[in-house]
């Protein structure tokens, strides 16, 4: 990893010691479909990786890079509010995945949204296997604005500490808002 300092390469790096062959796993915002082809490359043919999207650009876009990669077969491109996974997904996960915001290279005025975001943060981590992990890239600033950063990191810290590990990370030399990477873990 030296000399990588992106977000989704660092929370990608933290995934690799929870996601094995065979498992399930959510992206809950595939965007362009950079988790979404991780994920599906880590769980291996017998896995299965759920991307959900609100956008059909971010589902096309999703579908067209697994295609490229010869990864289709091993995701379910859902077009739909990550709010609304428990109603698709039905067994237990070993990481649910977040980059939130918008789009990139999208109308910045369709990004995630508090509301919407906590009550998918809340499936997520029922949906969650014992020993599985949350990633949430949280981006915040202009853009986006503060409220959802400080709506997710409220309800994380309220997290029962016996049966959560919340592990918020940050730039913490960069300037201008950057992205917060928080990892979330079920311990039991």
């Amino acid at each position: 990893m030296p000399g990588r300092f992106q977000i989704t390469e660092y929370c990608h790096h933290f995934l690799e010691e929870y996601v094995r062959e065979n498992d399930c796993c959510i992206d809950a915002t595939a965007g362009n479909g950079n988790d979404t082809e991780f994920l599906c490359r880590m769980v291996g043919e017998g896995g299965k990786v759920y991307a959900f999207d609100v956008q059909e650009e971010a589902i096309r876009q999703t579908r067209l890079r697994l295609e490229n990669a010869g990864l289709t077969v091993r995701a379910s491109l859902i077009l739909d509010g990550h709010e609304n996974m428990a109603k698709y997904v039905q067994e237990e996960a070993s990481a649910v995945v977040f980059n939130l915001g918008y789009l990139p290279g999208g109308d910045h005025k369709v990004a995630t949204r508090p509301e919407t975001s906590l009550i998918a943060v809340e499936q997520g981590l029922g949906l969650l296997k014992k020993g599985g992990v949350m990633s949430l890239c949280i981006y915040s600033g202009g853009d986006t604005g503060y409220e959802e950063k400080e709506a997710l990191l409220s309800y994380l810290k309220e997290l029962d500490s016996k049966k959560w590990l919340v592990l918020v990370n940050s730039y913490y030399n960069r300037k201008n808002d950057p992205p917060l990477p928080v990892f979330v873990i079920r311990l039991k």
